[in-house]
C-alpha cells in the first residue's frame, strides 16, 4: 500500500523501465522507486531537501538523482509515456483544448544567481510584477484537465506573447502515425484576445473560442465570428487544474533558483496529475 505522497504499484509498473535502468556492475544503486517517492514528498510538502525523511534515503542521494533526471529528460519521458497511455485508454480529449497562465510568487533566495547551463535563461524565468518577484506558468490541457504541455516566463510577460510558443510544444504520441499537435477547438480567456492569435488558429484549422475584451474595434469586412458560449464555459477546467496544481507547495511558491529545476517540479506535478487517472490494467 503506497503512502500519501508515494506512487502506487500500478503507476510504478507503467514507468519502471524508464526510471530504473538495469544494473549489472558497480556499486549497488539506491532503489529508484524509493528515491522517486522522496522527490514526490518534496514536491507535495514544499520542505527543504535537507528535511527529507530518512525512509527515503540520504537527502543528497535523492537530490542528485533529481538533478540527473532533470538534466537527461527523464521527467519529460515519463510524462510522454503517461500521455500515450491516456490516449490508448480513451481518457484524453483530442477535440477541445484550453490554454491559460498562472502567476507564482518566488522567494528572495531564488534571485541573484548567474546563468548556469546552455538551456538556462539569463533571467531564470523570473520577473517583477505587481506581486513582486514572480514566474508565470503557461499551460495547455484537454477538456478532462490532463496537462499537455507548459512553458515558463517572467511574471510580467503577457499571455499573448506565449500563446504560439506554448502550443508549438504540444506533441502527443499515439499508437501509430505522427504525433498529434492540433485540436478542433482552442479555448482561452480575454487575455488572449488578439486577431493575430485567431489567424494562427485559422491557419492550423482550429476554431478559436476566445473571449472578447470590451474595447472599440474597427469594423472588418466579411461575416462576424461566432462565439461558442457553451464551449467557452468549459474553460473552468483549466482554472480548476491550476487550483489543484497550486496545492502542491513546491509549485504554489517557487523555491528553486534555476528555471530548469522549477520546470522539473512543474513536470512532476503534471506526472502526478496523470497518475491519478483511472488507467486500464492492460500492460
Amino acid at each position: 500500500m503506497a503512502g500519501r505522497y508515494e506512487i502506487s504499484d500500478h503507476g510504478w509498473s507503467m514507468i519502471e523501465d524508464i526510471v530504473a535502468p538495469s544494473q549489472t556492475m558497480g556499486r549497488p544503486r539506491r532503489d529508484d522507486r524509493q528515491v522517486l517517492n522522496g522527490i514526490f514528498w518534496i514536491l507535495c510538502s514544499g520542505a527543504k531537501w535537507r528535511d527529507l525523511p530518512e525512509r527515503y534515503g540520504p537527502w543528497k542521494t535523492v537530490y542528485d538523482r533529481f538533478r540527473q533526471w532533470r538534466d537527461d529528460g527523464t521527467f519529460e519521458t515519463i510524462l510522454a509515456r503517461l500521455q500515450l497511455r491516456l490516449r490508448e485508454d480513451g481518457l484524453m480529449d483530442l477535440d477541445t483544448w484550453m490554454i491559460d497562465s498562472t502567476t507564482i510568487r518566488a522567494t528572495r533566495a531564488t534571485s541573484g544567481g548567474g546563468k548556469k547551463g546552455a538551456d538556462e535563461p539569463v533571467n531564470h524565468a523570473l520577473g517583477r510584477s505587481r506581486g513582486g518577484l514572480t514566474t508565470k506558468i503557461h499551460m495547455v490541457c484537454d477538456a478532462h484537465g490532463f496537462p499537455l504541455t507548459f512553458t515558463l516566463s517572467p511574471g510580467q510577460d503577457s499571455d499573448t506573447r506565449h500563446f504560439i510558443p506554448t502550443l508549438e510544444q504540444v506533441r502527443l504520441s499515439g499508437p501509430a502515425g505522427r504525433p498529434r499537435k492540433r485540436c478542433s477547438y482552442m479555448v482561452a480567456d480575454k487575455g488572449y484576445d488578439s486577431d493575430e492569435l485567431r489567424r494562427y488558429c485559422d491557419r492550423h484549422r482550429m476554431k478559436p473560442v476566445i473571449g472578447n475584451r470590451k474595447m472599440h474595434r474597427k469594423p472588418r469586412p466579411g461575416l462576424p465570428r461566432g462565439f461558442d458560449k457553451p464551449k467557452y464555459r468549459q474553460r473552468n477546467i483549466i482554472e480548476r487544474h491550476f487550483g489543484w496544481v497550486k496545492e502542491l507547495r513546491r509549485i504554489c511558491t517557487r523555491f528553486d533558483k534555476l528555471a530548469s529545476s522549477f520546470r522539473a517540479m512543474v513536470c512532476l506535478a503534471c506526472i502526478d496529475r496523470c497518475l491519478r487517472a483511472n488507467f486500464s490494467d492492460k500492460a
